[in-house]
């Protein structure tokens, strides 16, 4: 898709001839990730087309009949680690979101008590973003049906975690306050020095 925003569509043709610039959306649920990432494609910016650990959670979920428990996320977490780091690799030049990245596995795997994986380990040191976008959560809940939630508690807990994933991996996160999807992708963008999307469209 080919931004409706003159500015930012040149902008976005102009890196697409230089190195990769790799940056990735994250945040617990409940933070409105979906809904940004939707604006993002809308805007016409490279991005994941769906963050890798949804489907393969419903595929392992499919197969147990069950939500997966703390005994079946290691064979999980490698199986997700493997699409990011395939993600991470396919993209060769320009400018490209990623719907949560590789550090991630450090927050998932600290909330069901289980230290990270040497290849989550390994992968978190070659394979390096650009910037972080970090969204605080939102009021409102989606995806209640990817994983079972038992208080509000546990999606703070979570948030948490991701984002001590992120500087325990050596990064500094750019905090995205609760906000619209466009006023979000708004503020990224100028993080970024792009033209915002909402501008001269």
């Amino acid at each position: 898709m080919t931004s409706t925003n003159t500015a930012l569509a040149a902008a976005l043709e102009a890196a697409s001839a230089g190195d990769p610039r790799r940056y990735v959306i994250t945040g617990g649920p409940s933070s409105g990730k979906d809904d940004l990432i939707e604006a993002v494609h809308t805007a016409g910016i490279p991005c994941m087309a769906e963050e890798p650990g949804r489907e393969i959670y419903r595929k392992h979920r499919e197969r147990l009949g069950r939500h997966l428990l703390r005994e079946d996320r290691r064979e999980y977490s490698l199986e997700v680690l493997e699409a990011f780091v395939a993600e991470y690799t396919a993209h060769t030049g320009g400018v490209r979101f990623y719907n949560r990245g590789i550090p991630d596995g450090y927050g998932w795997e600290g909330f069901f008590g289980l230290k990270p994986t040497s290849e989550l380990e390994e992968a978190t040191k070659q394979y390096r973003y650009d910037a972080i976008f970090v969204l605080d959560p939102l009021d409102t809940f989606e995806e209640p049906d990817d994983i079972v939630w038992a208080k509000d508690r546990e999606i703070r807990r979570v948030h948490e975690l991701i984002v001590q994933g992120y500087y325990d991996a050596g990064y500094e996160p750019v905090f995205v306050a609760p906000d619209s999807a466009a006023a979000r992708l708004d503020f990224i963008c100028a993080n970024l020095r792009l033209p915002k999307p909402s501008r001269g469209a």
